[in-house]
């Protein structure tokens, strides 16, 4: 059997998320569907994560094993053929048996934007978080420092999500801004069901003025979800890219 990863891009904003469900449209249920065309066969994708509804993707990787002899460079070709052109198979490569997309993965790099203007920008409405408020950029970089290492982050889970672990390590967090562009860059081992946009949020009511200064300490040590702000919409999330 030959073991094929796949980097995958994707805009996820008429997606209902990475992972397969019945009745909704998912990435893997159209990349899988389409395998099934080119191979005549069943084949089951291996995601390194699931990305929520609306969250895009610049580098996500998958792995699936196959008995085809179809040559490497022609199963780009056939993919890409029948799936949405939101969707594209970037490269394919073999790799060992032992390979797996998911548990082998050491670090995945997450991009959340931010369009900081009161202006519509009709090209960056499906991609970006548009906030109208003017942001302390200063005292949001001062604010995330505390969240790198390892941590309890049990106050930036899903409210409604059950994690029986929620210690993470992140091992990187940078705001940068661009005009009127501002990216937040996480990079970390996992991440628990809506972290990085439960933290983008909360650095939002920061910045704004909402929650005062200190704010994020003080959330992180309470492991408490109702002591974070909001919770960042799905559009402005990017996986930019999976470390092996």
């Amino acid at each position: 059997m030959r073991n094929i990863k796949l980097t995958i891009a994707y805009d996820g904003t008429c997606y209902n998320g990475w992972q397969r469900q019945d009745k909704v449209k998912t990435i893997q249920g159209e990349i899988e569907n389409a395998m099934m065309k080119v191979f005549e066969k069943k084949h089951n994708l291996h995601g390194a994560g699931r990305t929520d509804a609306g969250v895009h993707a610049r580098a996500q990787v998958a792995n699936f094993k196959t008995s085809s002899t179809i040559p490497i460079d022609k199963i780009v070709k056939a993919i890409n053929s029948l799936i949405p052109t939101d969707i594209a198979i970037l490269k394919a490569e073999e790799k060992d048996s032992s390979f797996h997309s998911q548990y082998n993965a050491k670090q995945k790099f997450y991009r959340y934007q931010i369009f900081n203007s009161q202006n519509r920008d009709p090209f960056k409405e499906s991609n970006f978080w548009r906030v109208g408020y003017n942001l302390n950029l200063t005292l949001m970089r001062k604010e995330i420092k505390c969240l790198i290492g390892q941590h309890d982050f049990k106050s930036f889970k899903a409210s409604e999500k059950i994690e029986k672990r929620t210690v993470r390590v992140v091992n990187f967090l940078e705001i940068n801004k661009k005009k009127n562009d501002i990216l937040i860059d996480i990079k970390g081992e996992g991440f628990l069901y809506n972290m990085v946009r439960n933290i983008v949020g909360t650095l939002v009511d920061i910045g704004r003025g909402y929650l005062p200064e200190e704010s994020m300490n003080n959330i992180l040590s309470k492991k408490d979800r109702t002591q974070a702000g909001q919770t960042a919409p799905s559009k402005g999330l990017f996986l930019m890219d999976v470390s092996y």
